[in-house]
């Protein structure tokens, strides 16, 4: 889900009330709470009851569990920030269990999607919850403190792990259709409803996989002493930023805290601010809502239109649609999210920079979903590369390439849904990066010298562009639709063969 136009215009006016009237060192908090209780408007509505409550709810003490995971508790700029966490968590519970008083209004004015569980219910849980992870905590300082035990370091770079691991596997069970259908069955047999109408969409946990890559990357860095310090309040804020929240970008912690420090810094109603922001919203509104919503009518690329399709050409036309549909549609959410962020006094990172323009692939991925591909790149393709490196048994170094570039795209791939087409479409991308390498180290001389012949260089990057556009636009194929089978279909009868 990503924003439709009345939450975007919301966003805009809050954004303008907050400029205005919220105090400077008010900024920072107003933040905090209005990403806090954004999560919950946005978060749809689903069949089974009260998950459209709870699964924000889980963000949240997902979130908070791996901030205390992350902390560094002998830092003293850590331990000054103690009052300010202890209020920056009791303002999370008062807003989680205030939230479930909107069970007694009607359902037009409430902020969550479907009607709350009760307060006593939440308050309960919660409780335990906390005793919980009080006692787990308490359990991990005492085996620390013992004689014969492993020491503190040794014991959270354990904790550590086993969390990375959780998080993993609870997003390979929400992307795996059958999965996510057990849990759903399970959810559905506890609350009484009908097993038999169990699937995945009882399990759309909205911004999931991108909160799950934010805590990931700091559980990560937080292990190679990378993670800055940050206040409960600062993380949160960063997890759960309300304009990258459904669908990006993916920040990073240290880029975004250098923003949210400065806010008390920022000139409220400043005029250059709000032009950028609102260019970037507009030119988001024009590639989203006019131009990618007017493919969807027809001119693209899914499984009804492919069945449809009378001749190689319109099957053609209809992939091309949905190339320039994905790349403004994704694209021009990206513009709106980071306007948006502007006006809030927070610049996101860039997510797109022209990557149809590109001459080749690897270059077509440096710009293509840049913050994913980055993250990958950083925490997949860069430790798997040193980690073959150094073993004894270690592998040829175009080995080493190979495995490590279909590893870093199968990643990418699988991160959009666990089925075959999205490995194979993984696949499509990782063959092509690793031929480009091959190419370009063989070609280097050949390629320098090119320079010297300023037409024969236009002309084969004129080629190489067409190369890449179309390789990139055919593999398209594969993410579109819904099964090998009705692609393998699609792939023939685009050139001719299958036709009756």
């Amino acid at each position: 889900m990503t924003f439709d136009l009345l939450t975007i215009l919301v966003f805009v006016v809050a954004a303008f009330l907050y400029a205005a009237f919220i105090p400077a060192r008010g900024r920072g908090w107003f933040i905090f709470v209005g990403s806090t209780l954004a999560i919950y408007w946005l978060q749809p509505p689903l069949p089974i009851r009260f998950s459209d409550y709870i699964l924000p709810t889980a963000t949240l003490l997902l979130t908070i569990l791996t901030w205390w995971l992350t902390r560094i508790p002998d830092d003293q700029d850590q331990s000054e920030s103690k009052h300010e966490d202890r209020m920056s968590l009791a303002i999370m519970a008062v807003l989680v269990i205030g939230l479930t008083f909107f069970r007694y209004v009607n359902a037009e004015y409430r902020l969550t999607s479907s009607r709350p569980p009760s307060p006593l219910a939440v308050t309960i849980a919660l409780g335990l919850i906390g005793a919980a992870f009080t006692g787990f905590f308490w359990m991990l300082g005492r085996r620390s403190s013992g004689d014969r035990e492993e020491s503190k370091t040794e014991i959270s770079g354990k904790v550590l792990s086993l969390f990375i691991v959780f998080i993993v596997v609870l997003f390979v069970v929400l992307k795996t259709e059958a999965l996510s259908s057990g849990l759903s069955r399970f959810w559905r047999s506890i609350t009484g409803q009908d097993t038999s109408l169990a699937g995945p969409i009882d399990l759309q946990w909205l911004g999931f996989s991108f909160v799950a890559f934010r805590l990931l990357h700091t559980l990560r860095d937080r292990q190679t002493g990378l993670l800055p310090r940050l206040s409960l309040r600062e993380y949160v804020s960063y997890v759960v930023f309300f304009p990258s929240y459904t669908a990006g970008p993916i920040d990073r912690a240290e880029r975004y805290v250098k923003d949210y420090r400065e806010l008390p810094r920022m000139w409220g109603l400043d005029p250059s601010r709000f032009a950028l922001g609102f260019e970037r919203i507009l030119i988001g509104l024009l590639k989203k809502f006019v131009i990618a919503d007017l493919l969807v009518q027809g001119i693209s690329l899914n499984a009804t239109n492919a069945a449809q399709a009378q001749s190689s050409a319109g099957l053609w036309i209809l992939l091309y649609g949905f190339a320039l549909r994905i790349y403004l549609d994704f694209g021009g959410y990206s513009d709106i999210a980071i306007g948006i962020g502007i006006l809030f006094g927070v610049k996101l990172p860039e997510n797109f920079s022209r990557p149809y323009l590109r001459n080749n692939i690897t270059a077509f991925w440096q710009s293509w979903h840049i913050t994913l591909s980055n993250w990958v790149r950083f925490y997949v393709f860069t430790p798997l590369s040193r980690w073959m490196l150094r073993r004894s048994w270690r592998p040829p170094s175009i080995i080493i390439v190979f495995i490590a570039q279909m590893s870093t795209m199968i990643i990418i791939g699988l991160w959009h849904g666990l089925t075959f087409n999205f490995f194979i479409w993984g696949v499509w991308h990782g063959i092509a990066l690793f031929a480009h390498k091959v190419w370009s180290d063989r070609t280097r001389k050949w390629y320098r010298e090119l320079s010297a012949r300023p037409w024969r260089k236009r002309a084969w990057t004129l080629a190489t562009w067409f190369i890449t556009f179309n390789y990139v636009t055919i593999g398209w194929v594969w993410f579109a639709l819904p099964s090998i089978s009705q692609s393998a279909t699609v792939f023939g009868r685009m050139f001719g063969f299958g036709w009756k």
